[in-house]
């Protein structure tokens, strides 16, 4: 791995109100929370072992209160939300917007305000100009068993100290997002008890290179062995979004320890767009991605290695499965670490249940996509053409839209399953539908043009990699196996799978080994072509 040249660090400023990411550490949740607290983690243990992570500063859990305090906007606030019922989306709207409104309308107090300024001159470095990403930071956030995933809000591509205010300001109106208070009444979590911090980071310009999200693990499966990395050209908020269908990598651990090629499997997404910087020259914005890029990987095999070596380094350090934003620089071809937090699905499932998901009939393919899950769910087909529209949806329906961003989690519980266009296995979608325990089928394509409003589907997840959507309701069985109650077996059962897709869930029954029986199913299921028209193409 190419070892980090970080810049001169600036000087360290603590205050009750801000302090440096190098200052920090995962004992300080409660001061900045779980993202930020993560990011001095890094940035203090992991930076020698050539982690690289964009430097920058927090604002305290204590500023935030301050701010909340000044003119008694706190006791406003709470009043708002003892009075509401979170499962009424309209009400819920409603509050959520008066809240917002009256945090941004509310000043700095004067402290705060100097603080941030003076640590922004010192992270800018006499650059005033330069842009900086401003991320929010819960106290409840990115803990092992709530990941509170998109939560707030995340600002790129901001310049000059009088934007970082305002944004700042905006992350602060965060938390009171529809998605955010919808989710803490369901997690059980005290609105008093969590707390905001802002961290500002200077950018990483991935918007000249790729960016995506990797897993420590298998995200379907549970399999313990693989890093599953997702990328895209430019910001990597497209891919958290669901925004682009990325390329996907699996690199097998053991081989990468080793020293030997460990790529398992490249997947190329359509990519069909990028987030870059905005024109204007502050924020962010959608551009095409050339029908070149779009047919070849944005990453090549040492970048994936590189990638994977420094997601092991990460779990090991932390000593549990990791979910982790990265960026690639496109000026200077580097790869950082933006965001690591606790995987939050799979890691705490029964390890000794397996539960096995099979259908019972057969009906006709409507739509393919990626599945998550592994589950199946039946229901009417509701097609949302916009959240405005999201109060359509009632129990046990199957939601279908052209892509899920974190605005839907109040009404995404209420679905048997989740269709989504566009979108890859680490977007936001995909994460939310994994802990709410319902199946999702995402980057279909044309979801909302194929799936006609009020028929009858049936979702399946419990086929491999690919998800399915068929006409009807189709029974289905699930059976549970207790694998901690099997009696121990006096020969070595070894498994031969046909089906590649199926290999790390298999992997969780007892065996001494698995393998693939036969070439021909890995050029059928992969490839897709006869083994017989390969050989000869030419004719």
């Amino acid at each position: 791995m190419r070892q980090a040249h970080p810049r001169s660090a600036p000087t360290l400023t603590a205050s009750s109100h801000v302090l440096w990411f190098r200052e920090l550490g995962m004992a300080d949740v409660e001061r900045v929370g779980g993202k930020n607290a993560s990011l001095g983690e890094m940035v203090r243990h992991l930076t020698q072992a050539g982690v690289r992570v964009p430097d920058g500063f927090a604002t305290t859990a204590d500023a935030y209160r301050e701010f909340l305090a000044h003119d008694g906007l706190d006791a406003r606030i709470h009043g708002w939300l003892d009075a509401l019922d979170v499962d009424d989306v309209r009400a819920l709207a409603d509050t959520g917007a008066r809240i917002r409104e009256a945090v941004l309308e509310a000043p700095f107090p004067e402290g705060l305000e100097r603080d941030i300024r003076d640590a922004f001159a010192r992270l800018t470095e006499g650059r005033p100009a330069s842009s900086v990403a401003v991320r929010s930071s819960a106290t409840a956030e990115d803990l092992p068993d709530a990941s509170f995933a998109g939560q707030q809000e995340t600002f790129l591509n901001v310049s000059g100290i009088e934007a970082v205010l305002d944004r700042i300001k905006h992350v602060f109106a965060s938390l009171y997002n529809d998605r955010a208070i919808a989710y803490r009444v369901h997690q059980k979590f005290s609105h008093s008890q969590v707390a905001l911090s802002a961290g500002v980071q200077r950018m990483v310009r991935s918007d000249l290179g790729a960016s995506g999200v990797m897993f420590t693990m298998d995200t379907e499966s549970g399999f313990r062995d693989a890093v599953f990395i997702t990328a895209a050209y430019g910001l990597g908020e497209a891919v958290v979004q669901g925004a682009v269908n990325p390329d996907e990598f699996y690199v097998y651990k053991p081989a990468l320890a080793a020293g030997r090629p460990a790529v398992l499997r490249r997947g190329l997404g359509e990519k069909a767009r990028k987030l870059v910087y905005a024109a204007a020259g502050t924020g962010i914005e959608f551009a095409a991605v050339s029908e070149a890029e779009r047919l070849r990987f944005c990453l090549d095999d040492e970048e994936v290695a590189e990638l994977a070596r420094t997601a092991v380094l990460i779990e090991r350090h932390y000593g549990r499965p990791m979910d982790i934003e990265w960026g690639k620089d496109g000026a200077d071809g580097r790869i950082h670490i933006l965001q690591a937090r606790p995987e939050t699905v799979q890691s705490r499932a029964a390890a000794s249940t397996l539960r096995r998901y099979k259908l019972k009939g057969k009906g006709e393919c409507l739509v393919t996509g990626r599945a998550i899950g592994q589950k199946i769910g039946a229901g009417q087909v509701r097609s949302l053409k916009s959240i405005s529209e999201m109060h359509r949806v009632q129990a046990g329906d199957v939601l279908v839209t052209d892509m899920t961003d974190p605005d839907w989690e109040p009404v995404m519980k209420r679905a048997a399953a989740i269709v989504t266009n566009r979108g890859g296995r680490t977007c936001h979608a995909a994460i939310i539908a994994r802990e709410l325990g319902i199946p999702a089928v995402v980057g279909c394509g044309d979801a909302t043009g194929l799936l006609a409003e009020g028929t009858e589907v049936t979702v399946s997840c419990a086929e491999g990699d690919t998800g399915h959507v068929y006409a009807g309701h189709i029974d289905f069985a699930v059976d549970e196996i207790a694998l901690d109650r099997m009696p121990p077996v006096p020969v070595k059962i070894m498994m031969n799978v046909g089906n590649p897709d199926q290999a790390f869930d298999f992997a969780a029954l007892p065996h001494r080994g698995v393998g693939l029986a036969r070439l021909e199913f890995i050029i059928n299921k992969q490839i897709g072509v006869h083994p017989r028209a390969l050989l000869e193409l030419d004719r």
